[in-house]
């Protein structure tokens, strides 16, 4: 069954609208508008957490609802409900005609149709039975404490999600998607003496379970878990002050995620609150720079067949070799700004609205190898892993926590250092990019993005990256 048939048999044969009857109330709530579409959803999610030898919880709900929207200049009237229904639909129908009273608007074309469909019908919540999966649990903990006699406690989750989307339009054009997701997550405590450190290691993706829970999976993953806390035991105090830092491959391109990504989406952009706006053509980062967000790859965490408007993702190059080419946009911003919307319009259900959001967002290889890269720094910082961070996207400064880093001495890897921090600037650092190696590397699956209190699956990569000059917050004295 094709992923519009399985959806229209979900929303309209089950739950019991009628579809001939929808397209009309749809049409009547856009009558006059500028744009908007009825979004329908249907998830069901599951979260399974272990500890001290033992199941701590486990959860599984099942959501469903929709969301009405319509577009009227800048304006936008909204309504939502979990009820399936005619009369719910004519209710919120009413609500949003409000927003374009007294306009006369020519509704938008839809977005172009794809005959890609990413994930098919792979349901990951319906393939493995919950003793399973708390089996694996059991087997991880076990595991990890048989590996070292230092581990002290083991945390560990399994989580799955399914969503069937349908997006339908005024004219009876409709979209659909179905998007799997599963994340397992491993944090290890190891303790010598009085001191006691953590280390933590996750990995997921658009697919079933089996691609994570065997043992040929997820022993890596309890592995690298307590490879990093048994780092940070012995880690000693983190420097202060200017110099160089290497940022490894993968998971640090969080850092140009949250510092360069976010100020190219579109909306910051039209509303010029974004440090990149009324930049695009001019040089914003060194040679060599070429930053992507690609919403296509197969099975990646931020990859989707569509966007929450209907646009089919695309890979959208947004700074190359330097130079600012593209932003990210919704429908919305990118008819205001007379651009073409790029498949980034995302919501993190029926009950919000969609907004400009970045997919998998990534910088090229360059030619370096990495260790010709850390030769190069005669004292600096090396860092390869982070936890949080916060980022002014109108000033685009930011400061960030390395959660596993270590000393450059003499262009060697010296010991680790605890308590790091990088503080700068997104642009001014993109600025200072002087070596990219030649090791791309992306994220392994965990990446949640978190924007006007909604959050979404996204992925982040990048090759080893040698930035000139950067703050160092560390805690030595």
């Amino acid at each position: 069954m094709s992923v519009i048939a399985a959806t229209e048999d979900l929303f309209f044969a089950r739950a019991g609208l009628d579809r001939a009857q929808t397209v009309a109330t749809v049409a009547k709530a856009l009558e006059g508008a500028d744009d908007g579409e009825l979004y329908l959803e249907y998830r069901q999610s599951e979260s399974l957490g272990f500890d001290d030898g033992c199941l701590k919880s486990a959860s599984f709900d099942t959501a469903h609802g929709f969301g009405l929207r319509a577009i009227s200049g800048e304006a936008a009237g909204y309504a939502h409900a979990t009820d399936l229904s005619q009369s719910a639909l004519e209710r919120a129908a009413a609500s949003v005609q409000t927003v374009r009273a007294g306009h006369g608007g020519t509704l938008a074309l839809g977005p172009s149709r794809t005959s890609r469909s990413l994930y098919g019908d792979i349901n990951p919540l319906a393939l493995m039975p919950f003793d399973t999966k708390v089996k694996v649990l059991h087997e991880i903990d076990a595991y990890a404490r048989a590996a070292d006699p230092r581990v002290v406690q083991v945390m560990a989750s399994i989580a799955g999600n399914w969503q069937a989307v349908y997006i339908l339009r005024a004219n009876g054009q409709a979209s659909a998607d179905i998007r799997p997701l599963v994340r397992i997550n491993v944090s290890v405590v190891v303790a010598d003496g009085d001191r006691r450190e953590t280390g933590s290691y996750g990995t997921g993706g658009r697919v079933a379970y089996d691609r994570f829970l065997t043992p040929e999976s997820w022993q890596p993953v309890v592995e690298e878990a307590l490879r990093q806390a048994v780092v940070n035991l012995g880690s000693i105090p983190a420097p202060a002050g200017e110099m160089p830092v290497v940022l490894g491959p993968g998971w640090p391109g969080i850092l140009l995620h949250e510092a360069i990504g976010h100020g190219l989406e579109g909306d910051f952009n039209r509303k010029k609150t974004s440090a990149f706006a009324s930049l695009m053509g001019q040089r914003v980062a060194a040679k060599g720079v070429t930053v992507i967000d690609d919403g296509t790859i197969a099975d990646r965490r931020g990859s989707l067949t569509i966007d929450d408007e209907g646009t089919p993702t695309g890979r959208t190059v947004l700074i190359d070799d330097g130079i600012l080419v593209g932003y990210l946009h919704d429908r919305l911003n990118a008819r205001l700004m007379g651009m073409a919307p790029t498949g980034n319009g995302r919501r993190e259900s029926f009950a919000n609205h969609p907004m400009p959001r970045m997919t998998n967002t990534f910088m090229l290889a360059g030619d370096k190898d990495p260790q010709e890269i850390l030769r190069s720094v005669g004292k600096g910082l090396y860092a390869v892993n982070f936890g949080g961070g916060q980022v002014d996207i109108t000033s685009g400064k930011f400061v960030f926590s390395a959660s596993e880093a270590y000393l450059i001495e003499d262009g060697k890897i010296g010991p680790a250092v605890k308590g790091a921090t990088l503080i700068g600037n997104g642009p001014d650092v993109l600025t200072k990019v002087t070596m990219i190696g030649n090791d791309l590397k992306l994220d392994p699956g965990i990446g949640t993005c978190g924007k006007d209190g909604q959050s979404v699956p996204v992925g982040v990569g990048q090759p080893t990256l040698l930035v000139s000059s950067l703050t160092v917050g560390g805690t030595s004295v």
